[in-house]
This record gives C-alpha cells, structure tokens and sequence, in this order.
C-alpha cells in the first residue's frame, strides 16, 4: 500500500469526503493553498471629474496587461504559451478598450466600472454562443479582472507565489494562470467548478498535475490538507501533520509518432486547431494530422461574410504545417447562437437547439458554397490533404445534401461530425453517405445528457466516462467496421491516455485532440494490443457509473 493510499485508509472513517470530475491523471496530497476569489463589481460611482482624462487611462492599463502576460508566455511553452500570448492579445484588443472608453465619456462611469460593463457585453455574447466559444468566457473575465486591477492599483487576482509545495484549491482558474502554474510547486488543483473540456483541464493534463474539477461543496470545506486523486475525482481532508506526498503520476513510454496500437492496428493520432498557432503546436507536438479544423476564427471578428480570398489565405496559414498530411476541416460551426452579424439570426428561445451549425446552410447554401470554395483553393495552396465535415448534423438526408455539395465544389472526401444522438443510433446509414465521420464527445455527451457543458453543477454528467456515452460510442463503432469507413473522435474525450484504448476497442479509428495530449494518447496506444483495448471497452461498458468504467479500464 502506498503512503497516499495508507493516509487515506486511515483518515476515511473520519475525515470529510469529496468527488468530482477527474480531468487529469496522477495522486498527491499536501498542505492547501487557496486561490483569492475574483474581484467584486467595480463601484459606477463617483463620476470622474474629468471623464476624457479618465477615459485614456483604459488604453495604458490594457498595455501593461498585455506586456506582463507576453513576459510569462517568454518562460512557458505549448499549450500554456499560446495562451498566454492569446490572453495578451485579448487584453491588448482595441474594442475592449474603444468601448470602455465610451462608456466613461458618454455615460459617466469610472474607468473600472467602464471595463467591467465592456467586458460583459463581450462575455455574454460568448455565452449566448455556447459550445467552443462559450469556454472563452472564463478568458474574457480573466482580463477583465487584470485590467481592473490595474486601473484599481491592486494585486491582480490568481495565484499566490507558493512558498512550499501546496495543493491549489480555488472556484475555476483561467487559462492564463494555468498555464503560469509551476508543476515542482504545485502538487495538485481541485476547483468547485469547471469541467472536463476546461483549459484547466487540458493544460493540468500537460503540466503532469493531478486535477479534479467541479467538487461541489469545495469551498466550504474546512481543510488545511488534502489528498486528490486525479485517476477517480477523490478528495479527501487529511491530516496536516502528515508527510507531503508528491505526485504521482504513470509513466508512458515513448512514442515514435505513428498511431498504433503495440501489435500494429492503425488508430491515427491528430491534433484539434483553431488558428495558425494552434496549427503549429500540434505540428511540433507530433501530430500525425488534423482532426478538426475549426474555421470559426475567421468570422467571428467580422461583420460582413469575409471573401473568399480572405478566408483561403486564412485557412491556408492554418493549414500550411501539414503539407502532405490529412487535415479534417470542420465548416462554419454557426448560426442564431452564435454572434455573427452578417448571418443576420432571429432571436430563438433555446439557441443550443435552434438554426446553427449545417442547419444555417440549408437556408443560406451559398455561405456555405463560399466557404467551400476557399477550402479547396487553401487545399491546393497548402498541399495539406484535405476533408471536410459538417456540424450538427442529424439525420441520414442532411449528410447526404451535404456531402453532394462538397463534391461539387471539387473535394474528394466529405464527412460529417456526430454530435446528436440521433446521428450516432443511425450511424450506419449516414456512413453509407458519408466517406467518413467524426465524434465530437463534448456535445454528444451535452445533448445526450440534456446537460450544459459549460455549468459545473451538472459537470459530472458530461463526464466522458459516462456508461451511457460509451454505449453511443460502440454503436458508431460497430457502424464503422461493418461499412468499412473511418470514424473518429475529436472531442475531448480523445485526449484522455487510458480512455483512448477504450475508445480504440470500441472500434474509432483515429483520436484528435489539443497539442498537449498528442505524445501521452500516442505513447498510451502503442503501449497496449488491440485485443487488450477491447477487453478493457468491454468492462467499461458493462458498468453503470463513469467512476466504475474508469476502475474497470484499469490496464
């Protein structure tokens, strides 16, 4: 028995009891370090005497902002560096700025009251966006508070410097101060909120820290120690006097970047992007291509439909770091939840449920047309290998309209992202349209388990080892070899090392994810046979709880 293991046992009986979300694997415990909370609404009162003066101070605040962050991002690489240099640029966005100071001389308010209320109005559309978009609202209050703090002449809010090795207890963090985290400092993280497609998550993940998100009741938990565990989602009070325990985390072995399981069966290892950056750390991460392109970074700034030649040099820079290399590009991912003037979206009452995705090209084909126009110049600018796929798809008729119209617009292979339910019970069908498919877990687990992704109250639900979603998964497993086709998984859930043999066994074919994930899913594959992924799909698969189907998975 471990020194972890015997300290638990033993304080069990008496000490206080929490779970979880486990998002990052490893087990440590130690003395508690409590991240400060975010800062409070800045007062609308009193009105500065000289609103232009007031005003101008926004801009050289932001500057300061953006310059520290740029400073750390120097130190950090991967995933924490991108960002940190994203954060900066955030902070450093002039429509922040421009409209914080119109509200200091237009309606009177303080400088921080003004960054407050610009911020909200930015965080809130992110909200309404849902989905990928709405995980960038935590960034946007993450600036919010650094500029505040800034014009405020305080402390920002985040993490103390530690003196001593120390398990970090906190609401959420943002991204930023993740990824400034020192894994020699800090030994574990647990947030009451959050989720498991959170930065925190993935870049806990690449740091090597144990982490276990959305522990209700965190706060209130009178702990000066604690021991996580960060393969179940336990957290448990342990006794302060008791010895550190370091993490500790399994040991992959090396991986010499082909997707493979140890007797030879091919599951391809990719990258997800989003902008060049991301492009060029799943590049230098190893991937062996990319599973989803998201193309939305090209849009969302605009206010007019951007050209098609705009979007080809966007999408080609993008696609550039995989020459000669399979690149799945995911179309505009839009429509009433999403803020996108040009699309000109009515008001709906339940936007999750509404006109986005590939339904928005039913009513406007020629966006759609456009789009596809541009990927196939930025295919052959790139040299890339280039597929396209469709979100929010549900039905066998809706794949099938658009796979015809991207071979009319010259691109070979036209897939289609599963993320209804519905799409994955006739999976077999839509592969008879389709060339191939690709899971995207975070919303197939939102819609199966009728349960926001972004509200920590409900994190647990949308627990990639979920019994009930695994089961979904083996459907389009089965659907895959009984037709012959690729099917893949691109939502968060690839990037988790011992639930890809999992999702191996259940018959996937390729796995994408974040950068940081790329060398630990590929090692993790190449260390098991396909005969061991599929005995260990099966006891998954035969449990009722995602804690039971992470035990039984067990190698």
């Amino acid at each position: 028995m471990s020194e972890l293991d015997a300290a638990s046992a033993e304080q069990r009986t008496s000490a206080e009891f929490l779970s979880g979300v486990a998002v990052s694997p490893g087990r440590a415990s130690g003395p508690v370090v409590r991240v400060a909370e975010p800062l409070g609404e800045p007062a609308a009162t009193p009105a500065p005497a000289d609103p232009a003066a007031e005003a101008a101070r926004i801009a050289p605040a932001a500057e300061a902002v953006a310059a520290r962050l740029e400073k750390q991002a120097e130190t950090a690489t991967g995933e924490a560096a991108t960002i940190l240099i994203t954060t900066a640029a955030m902070a450093a966005d002039p429509a922040l700025a421009s409209q914080a100071q119109q509200l200091v001389q237009t309606q009177g308010l303080p400088a921080a009251r003004a960054v407050y209320q610009s911020a909200e109005g930015f965080a809130e559309a992110l909200a309404a966006a849902g989905g990928y978009m709405a995980e960038r609202v935590r960034d946007v209050r993450d600036v919010r508070d650094r500029l505040i703090a800034e014009l405020l002449g305080i402390a920002p809010p985040g993490v103390p410097e530690l003196a001593s090795p120390s398990v970090l207890v906190a609401r959420d963090l943002a991204p930023a101060d993740t990824a400034g985290l020192d894994p020699a400092k800090v030994l574990a993280l647990v947030t009451e909120e959050g989720g498991p497609t959170s930065h925190t998550a993935i870049l806990a993940r690449a740091l090597g820290i144990p982490a276990v998100v959305a522990v209700r009741g965190l706060l209130a938990l009178d702990a000066d120690a604690l021991a996580v565990d960060g393969d179940t989602g336990a957290v448990e009070v342990v006794d302060p006097s008791a010895p550190v325990v370091t993490a500790t985390v399994a040991q992959l072995a090396e991986w010499n970047g082909t997707g493979a399981t140890a007797d030879g069966q091919r599951v391809k290892v990719y990258g997800n992007v989003g902008s060049p950056a991301d492009a060029q750390a799943a590049a230098e991460a190893g991937a062996e291509g990319v599973g989803l392109f998201r193309t939305e970074f090209c849009y969302l700034d605009a206010s007019d439909e951007p050209s098609v030649a705009d979007q080809r040099a966007a999408y080609t820079a993008v696609l550039s770091p995989f020459r000669g290399k399979p690149v799945i590009v995911r179309t505009l991912d839009a429509g009433a939840d999403k803020p996108l003037a040009f699309l000109s979206p009515e008001a709906e009452p339940n936007p999750a449920l509404g006109v986005r995705g590939l339904r928005v090209a039913f009513d406007r084909p020629e966006v759609l047309d456009r789009q596809l126009e541009a990927i196939a110049g930025a295919a052959a600018d790139s040299g890339a290998e280039v597929s396209v796929m469709a979100p929010m798809v549900a039905t066998v008729e809706e794949a099938a309209w658009f796979a015809e119209r991207v071979r009319a617009a010259g691109i070979a292979r036209a897939g289609v992202m599963i993320e209804i339910p519905a799409a994955a019970l006739s999976a077999r069908e839509i592969l008879e349209a389709v060339d191939f498919v690709s899971v995207g877990t975070n919303d197939l687990a939102q819609y199966t388990f009728a349960a926001d992704r972004q509200l920590g109250a409900v994190a647990k639900l949308n627990d990639p080892w979920q019994p009930g979603l695994l089961r979904l998964l083996k459907l389009i497993g089965d659907a895959a070899k009984a037709t012959g086709k690729p099917a893949g998984v691109c939502g968060e859930a690839a990037a988790d090392p011992r639930l890809a043999l999992v999702l191996a066994g259940l018959g996937l074919t390729s796995l994408s994810m974040n950068a940081p994930a790329v060398r630990s899913v590929g090692a993790s594959l190449a260390s098991t046979t396909l005969a061991e992924c599929e005995a260990l799909a099966e006891a998954a698969l035969a449990t009722s709880d995602p804690a039971a189907a992470r035990a039984a998975a067990r190698p």
